[in-house]
């Protein structure tokens, strides 16, 4: 891990730790924080993606999440004001990786954020169809749906301030406005989500605790503008 970085909140904003930094969207959340009074820190595995972190407009920080003793875990999110868990295998490196990554390694971060004196808010990454999915076992998919499915009942069950983001399949297209699907219960609905729409909602579920703090919030790409949907 690269120690140098601190990660002290700042007076202006709030410092926010991204977990996944090289992904998609948390290179597009780099971008909508950018020009904010926040602070983003994106941790990555790789050092050679560094150049790439900070052109989006954030801080990287090299650590692999699941390989870190829980000293050292403690160690990277003291002082932060919020975690966000974008990582994930997604099923491309075999079962053992995607379980070591989406469950394994997103519930050593719930256990840390437990034992933080701080007790950063922590927003998680899903999918809707998430965690009653119905994934047959015998395909590919599997994996993937069963370690999300554990790593978001993990977090549900802790003591946490989560919220879970359970957005349908993802799209390139440009962020338009949002559907919420209704509470309670997996979906698997046609309707795309753009990864742009989900880094907005990242930023919006950030500036709205009250109406966001222990929810799991489905949705896909729609007509309502984000900044409404949860102010």
């Amino acid at each position: 891990m690269n120690s140098s970085i601190s990660t002290a909140s700042t007076s202006e904003g709030r410092t926010v730790l991204v977990i996944g930094g090289h992904g998609k969207v948390a290179l597009l959340l780099a971008a909508e924080m950018a020009d904010t009074d926040n602070r983003l820190i994106s941790v990555i595995r790789h050092a050679e993606q560094s150049d790439d972190v900070r052109r989006a407009g954030a801080e990287p920080l090299v650590a692999d999440v699941t390989t870190m003793s829980a000293a050292e875990l403690d160690r990277l999110i003291e002082g932060v004001d919020a975690v966000v868990w974008s990582a994930g295998n997604g099923g491309r490196a075999g079962a053992e990786q995607t379980y070591a990554i989406d469950r394994d390694g997103c519930q050593a971060v719930v256990d840390a954020i437990s034992r933080s004196s701080s007790r950063p808010r922590f927003i998680l990454v899903s999918w809707s169809g998430s965690p009653d999915h119905g994934v047959d076992p015998a395909v590919p998919f599997f994996a993937y749906a069963d370690a999300k499915a554990q790593a978001d009942r993990y977090t549900m069950a802790s003591s946490v301030d989560w919220t879970i983001l359970g957005p349908t399949s993802l799209s390139l297209e440009a962020a338009g406005g949002i559907t919420v699907l209704p509470d309670g219960h997996s979906a698997h609905p046609d309707t795309p989500t753009s990864r742009q729409a989900v880094a907005r909602v990242i930023v919006a579920v950030l500036a709205h605790p009250k109406t966001t703090s222990h929810r799991f919030i489905r949705f896909s790409d729609g007509s309502t503008p984000i900044p409404e949907a949860f102010a």
